[in-house]
């Protein structure tokens, strides 16, 4: 494998947050798009592809569905790709160690398990000391909290499920606590999803393992399984409960809501497990919800939450999706809600776990006079996060690890993969541009036309036009760091006497969305599309634009990885487009993304599910040779 050939603009990011200091940056920084436009493009460009529930109004119809959507979600969401599958099928193991003191009534079992070969969980058993001959199970899954399983809110409520009887399998989650490593970092994931392996597994493994765990207990009782998370927990409740139909008993708190409604609500935008690739042309989490029905669900959250899922707009338009559902299986009891006001921050504090409890006696322990909600003080039982900790071993896989493994052989082609191949992976649309010029200004000897580009009636991107004199030959140009931060290069082309059109693609500078710039690209994702594609197709558009505006075929000028791999992707899809590519600060080899150790965070287009386990470079610059 070929090293990555990398050049860091270190100067990029400083001059984009500095006052410009020359007339041709005053002229660059010159805003072209109104304030909040990119967002709201995104919003209405996302929202009409989220799937909505269908119209059904038999119990028969409404099973079919829900059967054939789990099926689909399984197999071609979370278990993407050969990989995964071939994790899926592996062998649990299971390693049980010591047992510590609990309090009254339970004790504490350690144990890790293999969520897939070579990736272990650890995880706690919360153990009544008295069961019944069928003992309730429940699955406690965390969110994004440092300290992990040892968070005493979490702690507590294993401890008071323990207490009643029922056995708590407490899971680490990818991440967090003992599994804090930079490796596990969420937005790691996606670099499985370039090799064409659904990231999303590992995390699904290692719920579905942990309730084999939990099943395989020798008094487990079937009909009694539960789910219960904050946050992240959430997420995971609801994804494990809605595709394991083993769960029986599920309590989402603050840990999701449509793709519809997070389109709307920024605060909702889901990290890369929350928004994987292609889930939403499958289902929405409403579906999810409405998939419950049969069992029960207690939909938690808060009035004031500061951090993501707020009551008042998450919660309506699932209890909406879900109760027709639950009304078909005769349950509507079952479909139940709870909005915390005490705090009403993001919490499992006491009004939560209680309500949680509420939900256990009814649905587990019905008719049961002797089953309290209240909850049992053991704030002297909660133990440290050293205390709780199990010995992983040393060379625990990660995503990043996982991910360098699965390259070592990528591409897997053996010929040249096609245009038409391309074209899929990046989903990529055929844009024509539309162009509008909204001012001009005259600087220091260079003039400026700023125009906005509509694309295909799906997103605006601003363009400035600059010149000095005659030009005969045109350029496109575009930054990782946006056009503000090219000013440099610009000067030297200017200087050559060509016309430069400076532009800003969508998720990048002017076209980008602030810090949640990735977040709207996952969303992209999560409903078929590309950001990669959409980039490219961009760059396609204006080229012809040019072509026909000013009477040349333009050269195209990338600078960063991600504006030249965009460069590179739209060149391949469209040879005759543009004329001679020119990427500054590039990679020769996609390994080199996996080799840097990138996240989708930083670099959204780079990590386009399956470019790598198809394409590399050379494919991609051999393509952009071909004419048709």
């Amino acid at each position: 494998m070929k090293p990555a050939i990398l050049f860091l603009a270190l100067s990029l990011p400083l001059l984009a947050q500095t006052p410009p200091t020359s007339d041709l940056e005053t002229l660059l920084v010159h805003p072209i798009l109104a304030k909040g436009q990119p967002e709201r493009e995104s919003r209405a460009f996302c929202d009409p592809k989220v799937p909505r529930l269908p119209q059904v109004t038999t119990l028969d119809e409404w099973k079919a569905f829900a059967d054939q959507t789990r099926r689909e979600v399984l197999d071609k969401v979370v278990f993407r790709g050969m990989l995964a599958k071939q994790w899926r099928d592996a062998k649990t193991k299971v390693e049980w160690m010591d047992t510590i003191e609990g309090g009254a009534g339970y004790s504490i079992k350690k144990l890790r398990y293999e969520a897939l070969p070579g990736l272990w969980i650890p995880a706690l058993l919360y153990q009544p000391d008295k069961a019944g001959a069928k003992m309730p199970v429940h699955l406690a899954v965390n969110g994004h909290d440092a300290v992990g399983k040892a968070a005493p809110y979490k702690q507590v409520r294993c401890i008071n499920l323990a207490k009643r009887g029922i056995a708590s399998l407490n899971v680490e989650w990818l991440g967090m606590g003992q599994l804090r490593t930079d490796g596990f970092a969420h937005s790691r994931m996606n670099q499985l999803d370039l090799c064409g392996i659904s990231g999303l597994a590992p995390f699904y493994l290692s719920m579905s393992r942990g309730l084999d765990i939990l099943l395989a207990l020798p008094n487990a009782d079937t009909a009694r399984v539960a789910v219960s998370g904050l946050s992240g927990g959430g997420w995971q409740t609801i994804t494990i409960s809605a595709l394991d139909t083993r769960v029986t008993l599920a309590n989402p708190v603050a840990g999701y809501s449509s793709f519809t409604t997070r389109a709307e609500n920024g605060s909702d935008l889901g990290d890369s497990e929350q928004t994987p690739n292609d889930l939403a042309t499958v289902a929405d989490y409403t579906h999810y919800t409405a998939m419950l029905a049969g069992r029960a669900v207690l939909l938690t959250y808060n009035a004031k939450d500061n951090c993501c899922f707020a009551a008042d707009h998450a919660l309506p338009p699932l209890l909406d999706a879900a109760e027709p559902v639950f009304k078909l299986h005769g349950q509507p009891e079952r479909l139940r809600s709870h909005i915390n006001t005490d705090p009403g921050t993001h919490n499992f504090e006491i009004d939560n776990r209680q309500a949680l409890y509420r939900m256990v006696g009814d649905i587990f322990y019905p008719g049961d006079a002797s089953f309290s909600a209240k909850e049992i003080p053991c704030d002297a039982e909660v133990k440290t996060k050293e205390q709780l900790d199990v010995p992983l071993p040393a060379n625990n896989l990660d995503f990043h690890q996982l991910a360098l493994a699965a390259a070592k052989n990528l591409p897997r082609d053996s010929a040249q993969p096609t245009r038409e191949k391309l074209r899929e992976l990046v989903s990529s649309p055929k844009y024509t541009a539309a162009a509008e010029k909204v001012d001009e200004e005259a600087r220091g000897g260079t003039r400026a036309v700023f125009w906005r580009l509509r694309m295909g009636g799906d997103w605006t991107v601003p363009l400035t036009e600059l010149t000095r004199g005659d030009a005969k030959t045109t350029v496109i140009l575009f930054a990782d760091g946006g056009r503000k931060s090219a000013a440099k290069e610009i000067e030297e082309l200017l200087t050559k006497g060509h016309r430069i059109l400076a532009f800003d693609p969508t998720y990048i500078g002017e076209s980008g969305m602030g810090g949640r710039s990735y977040l709207h690209a996952l969303l992209a994702a999560t409903v078929g599309q590309r950001a990669l594609g959409i980039e490219a197709a961009e760059v396609n558009a204006v080229a012809r634009w040019a072509a026909t505006e000013f009477k040349s075929r333009p050269d195209v000028h990338s600078i960063g990885p991600r504006s030249s791999l965009v460069a590179l992707v739209a060149k391949a899809l469209e040879p005759e487009s543009s004329g001679e590519l020119h990427p500054m600060q590039h990679i020769e080899d996609l390994h080199g993304i996996l080799l840097n150790n990138w996240t989708v965070q930083d670099k959204p287009e780079l990590f386009c599910f399956g470019l790598l386990e198809h394409f590399n470079v050379s494919q991609l610059k051999a393509l952009a040779a071909q004419t048709k």
